[in-house]
């Protein structure tokens, strides 16, 4: 074969990524729809000083409720992260009275990962892991600041229980905050999803928390940034820690 030929069967099949506009979810495309309005309206009637801001809150809006896909890994005993945001707290807890009893999270401690979502962040959260969604469960509540570790209690909020394949239990919360009044969920009791699927959205600023199976350890540490359907919180029944340095 001489230097310049090639051969068809060393071609790379493996496809390339390339950045992309976020979509926005059509939850969101009212509100942008009636942001843009306001802004047109004040730029008819010659209120520009009001109108330029608008541009940049309609630009906010429609970030906000931008839907970037994401590249779910795929393996055995995953637990992805439901949520974008901040990992802000990491502890053993009792878990929630509404995911707990018959075929629910057994009592004892459970490790639980809470991620804040500025509203900065994508607000379309994701199932942790493939699966039943065995049990949704809202509450009505306060909206209090939700890095708060009683927000977990005392905010609105709305629990879903999710049962693997191999009969794992996982359980979720999302939890309101000052600015977020409403928590939409796409998903019912009685569905099945698959790990990264989007499950649901909290409007404007909250939490979410994730419960662990017991022998799991987290493998993120207080401090670092998750990503919803690609970073990974924990793999099932391992339970050495992750440790990690702020720089």
């Amino acid at each position: 074969m001489s230097p310049i030929e090639t051969r068809s069967d060393t071609t790379l099949t493996t496809p390339s990524a390339q950045w992309r506009w976020p979509a926005v979810h059509p939850e969101g495309r009212k509100f942008v729809v009636i942001a843009a309005g306001i802004t047109a309206l004040l730029y008819i009637v010659h209120l520009h000083v009001l109108a330029w801001p608008m541009v940049g809150v309609t630009a906010w809006v429609a970030a906000f409720f931008r839907d970037p896909i994401r590249s779910v890994p795929q393996g055995k005993g995953l637990i992805v992260s439901p949520a974008d945001g901040l990992v802000t707290m990491i502890q053993e807890v009792e878990p929630p009275f509404e995911l707990g009893g018959e075929g629910g999270l057994p009592p004892g401690p459970c490790l639980r990962v809470s991620i804040f979502m500025s509203v900065f962040d994508v607000h379309i959260n994701r199932a942790p892991i493939s699966g039943a969604v065995s049990r949704v469960v809202y509450i009505a509540g306060k909206f209090l600041n939700a890095s708060l570790d009683k927000a977990s209690e005392e905010n609105e909020r709305q629990h879903f229980l999710m049962t693997g394949s191999d009969g794992t239990l996982v359980g979720f919360t999302q939890i309101a905050g000052l600015v977020a009044r409403r928590i939409v969920p796409f998903v019912k009791s009685g569905d099945t999803v698959a790990v990264g699927q989007r499950v649901g959205l909290i409007r404007f600023g909250s939490r979410v928390d994730v419960y662990l199976p017991a022998g799991t350890a987290a493998k993120v540490t207080p401090g670092q940034r998750s990503i919803a359907g690609e970073t990974i919180l924990g793999r099932i029944g391992d339970s050495e820690p992750a440790s990690g340095v702020a720089q």
